[in-house]
């Protein structure tokens, strides 16, 4: 279907703006889901146990913060409730493709409950059933919607060619691969040591650091509140480092002559033999032990769940998985999701809920952040003999998945503010940045280019580090 066809009613008009309409609707129905999962708007609907009104008022005290939150709640619901009208009708009296039409009008159907159910809860008082029931069904109608969208997408986009794996004439073979090309060296002792260094720095993947190191603070700041030490943040994000530049390091070694036959990779320390691989195990080993002392400095299971990122990541993903199956990318996103884990355990010395659904969220994050870079490196990876998502089967799948793992990992969020005390910052940080990072994804859709790709990745970095950073500052202001 042509998008920009003229088979909607007006306003609407074109496809274009019917699948606006959507995604616009899912995020609507999302910002209910997750702020109502919030300690706020719990805490707040004990102000007003009336329904529709407000103890027969239909304008409250704004003066009364809790007045004012449950309030607002119920408005949001009603308009929220008139785009999802809009968005039925306008799937009945436009030209979607069927499937799309059937989840749209599941969306419709079922919303109506789902304020009914919010009605005896504000009346009635609300239990851990009605909550559980409340929170599956918003989460079914924003799951129809994405759903919707996704379809919208792939039929008014996908061409023939996208759905087509990526053919390269030289993959990796059993072949040896080619010999290093080392890079001249500079004769200077200090400015050979720079490149040393550098090279080094290289293996350890700084990049990554960042985010995992934000995950893993994340997990501490959700476990600790305010009562969080310095000592226990500096030893974990030290050990973290540390075990982030292993697996690195690990990494570089295992993939090195595969690194040779990619553009990307081409150049780095152990490809180029600037660093050799007996150095490089060696510089593996070191982070490694120097990781397990930092870690058992703060508990025993921090460091056995660190070594575990290290082999996971070093081992499964990077033998196993990566070169092995499709779903490594799904499977892989473990080792992401551990520092989080890591993070809980520090402070609590085991495993609680709320660690294990911060780490859900980035387990699913992760197919929708890294297949973005699958989709602009795609001929890199196919040539590198990985069977990465695009490679196999084709961009348009690819693209699809995205928007499924987008959706996932909103609800993942908004899963970890129902078992946590988070609160309105978290709640629409969530809200912002995952309207930004879909609509990267609908831009990448429409535009299919390395470019769009490439912007659909940097959104989703915002989208998580914003998130993780709300994490942190809602939970230290408990």
């Amino acid at each position: 279907m042509d998008g920009d066809s003229q088979g909607y009613p007006k306003p609407i008009h074109t496809g274009d703006r019917f699948t606006g309409l959507v995604a616009g609707t899912a995020m609507g129905v999302y910002l209910l889901i997750i702020v109502g999962a919030t300690t706020a708007i719990t805490d707040a609907a004990t102000a007003c146990s009336t329904w529709p009104a407000c103890d027969g008022a239909w304008l409250v005290d704004f003066g009364n913060t809790d007045l004012a939150i449950a309030w607002g709640h119920r408005v949001a619901a009603l308009l929220v409730g008139l785009l999802v009208l809009a968005t039925g009708v306008a799937a009945w009296l436009g030209e979607p493709p069927r499937r799309v039409r059937a989840a749209l009008t599941v969306a419709t159907l079922t919303y109506p409950v789902q304020v009914g159910i919010g009605a005896v809860a504000a009346v009635a008082g609300t239990t851990a059933l009605l909550s559980a029931v409340h929170l599956a069904l918003g989460t079914l109608i924003f799951g129809s919607l994405v759903v919707g969208v996704a379809w919208l997408l792939e039929d008014q986009t996908a061409t023939e060619t996208d759905r087509e794996p990526v053919d390269v004439p030289d993959p990796v073979d059993d072949e040896a691969a080619p010999e290093p090309e080392r890079p001249s060296l500079p004769d200077a002792p200090l400015a050979r040591a720079k490149v040393y260094g550098s090279a080094y720095v290289r293996l350890m993947k700084p990049r990554l650091m960042w985010l995992l190191c934000l995950v893993a603070a994340a997990g501490m700041a959700l476990a600790a509140g305010p009562a969080l030490t310095v000592r226990t943040v500096t030893l974990t994000l030290l050990g973290g480092v540390l075990a982030i530049g292993a697996s690195g390091t690990f990494n570089h070694v295992l993939e090195r002559d595969i690194d040779r036959k990619m553009n990307r990779t081409a150049d780095r320390p152990i490809a180029t033999d600037v660093v050799s691989v007996r150095n490089a195990l060696a510089f593996g080993g070191l982070l490694t032990g120097l990781s397990l002392v930092a870690f058992l400095q703060v508990n025993l299971l921090a460091a056995g769940l660190g070594l575990t990122a290290i082999l996971f990541y070093s081992v499964v993903y990077t033998l196993v998985l990566k070169p092995n199956t499709v779903q490594n990318t799904v499977i892989g996103g473990a080792a992401g999701a551990l520092p989080a884990i890591i993070g809980w355990a520090a402070v609590t010395g085991s495993v609680g809920v709320p660690g294990l659904a911060l780490a859900g969220v980035i387990f699913l994050w992760t197919p929708a952040h890294f297949y973005n870079l699958a989709l602009a490196y795609k001929e890199d990876y196919a040539r590198g003999g990985f069977p990465m998502m695009p490679v196999v089967r084709g961009e348009a799948t690819t693209r699809k998945h995205i928007v499924f793992y987008l959706a996932a990992t909103l609800v993942g969020a908004a899963t970890l503010s129902a078992v946590s005390e988070l609160g309105l910052l978290y709640a629409l940080a969530s809200v912002v940045f995952g309207a930004v990072f879909l609509w990267a994804v609908v831009r990448l859709h429409r535009e299919r280019t390395e470019a769009a790709a490439m912007r659909s990745f940097h959104a989703s970095n915002a989208y998580l580090g914003v998130l993780l950073l709300a994490v942190v500052v809602d939970s230290l202001a408990l």
